[in-house]
């Protein structure tokens, strides 16, 4: 039922109204006492917020209703309500037909797993609690939008007020603009109007998606681009020249000037090495985890794990906040570019490196990468088997992993130089390929 960032699926098949009110049952037989419900855009989310809601109060859970909200304003609002949990109804960054469920802990915690199970149980086996007719929860309306505004407000330091444009993608992230215009900055925004059909472009910010974003930066005096996902959990750039910045380049910036000698910065098994020679320079380094941003932000507990992201645009500073917080990324970016300078200056400090990937079609993966990962112990020694297989050498690195979503093994491979990335590639795919029989999708 979960995937590595809650319940999402195409609504009316995956996610209905009955899941939402199983959910908020399982939610309410599990004890959380009081949970604070909010969601995205999406027209779908009214009725599921709805069904979620009425689930809760069925067993007995008090429900705190924030409205249309950013994902991690939602989730940083069970401590300031002093509720037992979250839940935001959204599917993110996927596209209008989609919804789901995200939940987080008090702390603003994604669910790890044994909370998933837990849940997932409840649902299965409909194993609910339900309170009497007079001990049933009670739903009351409240707004947090302003408190994450302050909070914001006073986590950066401007030395300097940057000429900021914000694509806001008809989601939740206008508190972005809002907060850096509280700020100073000279803020304008595009694609402002909240929509769940996401009208003026895909949700995920990706180059291809930010178009009319790079073009507005580059041909205005603008200083940098931001872009949000539908539920601004995400956060991308485009420096003053109008040229989208990559994840992994962002990744390497913020885990820069986060860190200092023998911290720590969490990323996922397929960031690019440019993130670890840039940790190099101020003496930090990173610890590899999963694919997902939860994983990420469950390693930010660590000590000495100072910040972690991931190149998708889910940025966790350690100190301030456990979940994935779009603003406030926007908000630390700007801090940087105030600092240190321009974007484009500071992206063209980070060395960039050849990088591989395809797809190979399967219809057994979990046996395709038990086969690889054989395979892989019999000639190479530094081996991670986390999330797939990321096979280490003196040379760069190749990571066989099955798509989360599609029948597909995806084979990526990155070096310091185009020739050793090549043969690193080649080395992998002739893994897969012998575990497989298959050719490249």
């Amino acid at each position: 039922m979960f995937g590595t960032s809650g319940v999402r699926g195409t609504v009316g098949e995956d996610v209905t109204a009955d899941l939402a009110v199983a959910i908020g049952r399982a939610l309410g037989s599990e004890g959380y006492d009081r949970v604070v419900v909010g969601r995205d855009a999406r027209e779908s989310g009214v009725m599921l917020e709805h069904a979620l809601t009425a689930g809760l109060q069925e067993c007995g859970t008090d429900v705190i209703r924030v409205g249309v909200n950013p994902t991690p304003t939602v989730a940083r609002a069970a401590e300031w309500l002093d509720a037992d949990a979250s839940a935001v109804v959204t599917a993110s960054h996927n596209p209008p037909t989609d919804n789901g469920v995200k939940l987080w802990t008090r702390a603003g915690r994604a669910f790890g797993p044994e909370r998933r199970e837990a849940i997932e149980r409840r649902v299965r086996n409909e194993a609910y609690e339900r309170a009497a007719w007079d001990t049933v929860g009670t739903d009351r309306r409240t707004a947090v939008s302003d408190r994450h505004r302050r909070v914001l407000r006073s986590s950066v330091q401007l030395e300097a007020c940057p000429s900021v444009v914000v694509d806001i993608g008809n989601g939740t992230g206008r508190l972005t603009a809002d907060v850096l215009a509280d700020l100073g900055c000279t803020v304008s925004t595009l694609n402002g109007q909240r929509d769940g059909r996401f009208p003026s472009r895909p949700s995920e910010p990706t180059a291809e998606t930010c178009r009319d974003l790079r073009t507005h930066v580059a041909e205005t005096d603008a200083d940098l681009g931001i872009a949000h996902d539908g539920d601004a959990d995400r956060m991308m750039a485009v420096d003053g020249d109008g040229t989208f910045v990559d994840g992994d380049t962002l990744l390497a910036l913020f885990g820069r000037e986060a860190a200092s000698a023998d911290d720590r910065i969490a990323v996922p098994v397929n960031t690019s090495l440019a993130v670890d020679d840039a940790l190099e320079t101020v003496g930090a380094s990173v610890v590899r985890t999963r694919v997902g941003d939860v994983f990420v932000a469950e390693k930010c507990a660590e000590p000495d794990v100072v910040f972690g992201g991931e190149p998708s645009g889910a940025w966790v500073w350690s100190d301030e906040t456990p979940c994935p917080d779009g603003p406030l990324a926007a908000c630390k970016l700007a801090e940087l570019v105030s600092k240190r300078g321009p974007l484009a200056t500071l992206v063209a400090e980070i060395d960039t490196y050849p990088l591989r990937r395809e797809s190979i079609e399967t219809d057994d993966k979990s046996r395709v990468l038990d086969r690889v990962n054989a395979l892989v112990r019999e000639k190479y020694d530094d081996i991670d088997d986390r999330d797939g297989v990321r096979v280490a050498t003196d040379t760069g690195w190749f990571l066989v992993r099955a798509s989360g979503t599609q029948p597909l093994i995806r084979v990526t491979a990155e070096a310091r130089t185009d020739g050793d990335t090549d043969c690193l590639f080649d080395e992998a795919m002739a893994l897969v390929e012998q575990a497989t029989g298959a050719r490249p999708a």
